[in-house]
């Protein structure tokens, strides 16, 4: 297993759609194991394929979080979200593409999705609390959408402006 470089935003990587995986691969499996591990070490609870550059839908995600939780990690290939409840659920987010920023983002309570598993098998459950905004976010990232793109104009160009500054700061380390 390695550990991936995230992408920063703003990164045109980050707003581009994603590409449906064709099959499930020995390269797939280790690109799933990679970002597992990318994620554990950042840390988040979710990371989808294009912040580690690559264009393929695909996520993992384990919202179980605190010292003593076992983890349940989740691969999701080309997942969709087949319906969301009218309940709502308002939830302080933050993403690892845009390190240490965090802002209020409402989204629906609950979503069932359908995916398709590392063994090749569709999948199908209902999500709610931390793992519906988590999968919801995820999804996101495939269809080039970020929990910023939620927030007001200002509040969203005062973060982007934050990421550039961040951006240069490492290009300088």
């Amino acid at each position: 297993m390695a550990l991936k470089n995230i992408l920063i935003h703003p990164d045109p990587r980050l707003k581009k759609v994603a590409d449906p995986v064709a099959s499930v691969t020995e390269d797939l499996r280790r690109l799933a194991d990679d970002m597992l591990e990318t994620m554990y070490d950042a840390p988040g609870i979710g990371l989808a394929a294009p912040q580690v550059a690559v264009m393929n839908r695909l996520i993992v995600m384990d919202c179980e979080k605190g010292e003593d939780a076992t983890p349940d990690p989740i691969v999701l290939i080309n997942p969709q979200v087949l319906w969301t409840s009218e309940e709502r659920n308002v939830y302080e987010e933050g993403c690892l593409s845009i390190p240490e920023q965090y802002a209020e983002v409402e989204r629906p309570a609950e979503v069932e999705v359908a995916w398709m598993d590392l063994a090749g098998k569709t999948r199908r459950e209902r999500f709610d609390g931390l793992w519906a905004t988590c999968v919801q976010h995820e999804i996101d990232h495939l269809d080039g959408r970020l929990f910023i793109d939620y927030l007001k104009p200002l509040r969203r160009q005062m973060i982007t402006r934050k990421m550039q500054k961040l951006k240069r700061e490492m290009a300088r380390a």
